[in-house]
This record gives structure tokens, sequence and C-alpha cells, in this order.
């Protein structure tokens, strides 16, 4: 078996608010909702988010568990995702006037030239915009 034979499918990540999640990835950050099941017995829901078709592109699982009512605890281990955009000002400059935190502000690496920005989602997710000029 080779690394030809694996293909990323997606990353999961636990959401308190399911409807303030998608709207945040899918208005705020132009993904699509690709998808969406509830579980009853298991009392869950997954909603998957993305910027093309599964079969074709790495998507977002958002999983929210019905009686989850207390903010989830991020630990340590998880990082962030990572998302291309072609205007980091302006794009940063529309996030706030909708009430995104921003951490860390776009500016360059401390340790090379592209240029980054740190956004959170509903759940304090942190998401990386890197400037990707066309």
């Amino acid at each position: 078996m080779t690394g030809n034979d694996f293909r990323f499918l997606h990353t999961m990540i636990r959401v308190r608010d399911l409807d303030a999640s998608v709207d945040f990835y899918t208005r705020l950050l132009g993904m699509r909702l690709l998808r969406r099941m509830d579980f009853p017995e298991g009392k869950f829901t997954l909603a998957f988010v993305g910027y093309g078709d599964e079969n074709d592109h790495t998507v977002v699982e958002l999983t929210h568990n019905w009686d989850q009512d207390q903010p989830y605890e991020l630990g340590s281990g998880f990082g962030h995702l990572a998302i291309g955009v072609p205007d980091i000002e302006k794009t940063c400059r529309e996030l706030a006037a909708e009430g995104v935190s921003i951490p860390r502000p776009p500016g360059p690496m401390k340790h090379g030239g592209t240029v980054i920005a740190f956004i959170e989602d509903p759940d304090r997710y942190r998401i990386e915009l890197i400037e990707k000029k066309a």
C-alpha cells in the first residue's frame, strides 16, 4: 500500500451551536453546506461543509452533540484549520464587521514573508487565513 492509495477526506470538530457554526463556515467563509444528517438514537447531528464536492475536496465535519450545553475544551493538541484568501486585509475587515474574533491581525509571518492572520469560529477553533494572490 502506498500513499497514492489514500485520500484525505475531512477534519471533524465538535460544535455547540450547529446553526451558528454552519452560518460561520458558509456565509462568512464561503463554504457550502454539503450534507446534514441527524442521528436521533445517538442524539447528534453531522453537517459537512466545504468549498467543493466531497469526492474532490477535503471538507470539515461539524459534529453537534444535542446534549452539549457547555463550551468544549479545545485542548492543547489541536492547532488550526487553514484557508487561502486572495486579499487578507479585506477579508479580515469584512469578518471583523461581522463580529468575528481576530486574535492575530494580518501581517507577515515572523520567520518568512507569507501574510497570515488568525480568526476564531463560534467555538473558538482557530482558522489561519493565508494570503494567496491570484
